[in-house]
């Protein structure tokens, strides 16, 4: 995730800062902000998003759909990778009761929360996007651990 976010720099993305009622969405916990009864026009605001060169992002909605295409199969390709650390790990696992680590599962998701101010990333979306990563991790793993033959041969090892 850290290499992503490092691209997305070295490409020239920023996130401008804006000091408008959107920037307390960004920060745990949520405001509580009712509903708007406004008829806006559309678009309304200002373009967030400054590339390198000046120009803003976005003039249409399929120009934001666009980029969040690619950036979303970016995040499934870090993903994969994510994964096949997560099957390497297991390796170094000698029964399934090792699988699961909660102390580290919540180390894991308390540092994607803690340092998602740093990148301008809301931390509820960190810690839900992080919970969902981990919890799912552990799963593979012990689909891992289940299906691996030296597991199955020897069942004491299974806690």
């Amino acid at each position: 995730m850290l290499g992503f976010l490092v691209a997305l720099q070295i490409i020239g993305l920023v996130v401008a800062s804006s000091s408008n009622l959107s920037d307390k969405c960004y920060f745990d916990p949520l405001p509580s902000i009712p509903p708007s009864t406004d008829n806006r026009t559309i678009p309304w605001g200002e373009p967030t998003i400054q590339y390198a060169n000046g120009t803003t992002c976005c003039s249409s909605l399929d120009e934001v759909r666009a980029q969040l295409d690619t950036i979303d199969a970016q995040l499934l390709q870090l993903l994969s990778t994510r994964a096949s650390y997560v099957r390497e790990a297991t390796r170094f696992k000698a029964t399934s009761a090792d699988v699961n680590d909660p102390s580290r599962n919540q180390q894991v998701i308390q540092a994607a929360v803690d340092a998602a101010p740093s990148v301008h990333l809301p931390q509820i979306i960190a810690q839900i996007v992080y919970e969902g990563i981990v919890n799912s991790s552990v799963l593979f793993e012990e689909c891992i651990v289940s299906a691996t033959p030296i597991f199955r041969s020897y069942p004491f090892l299974i806690v």
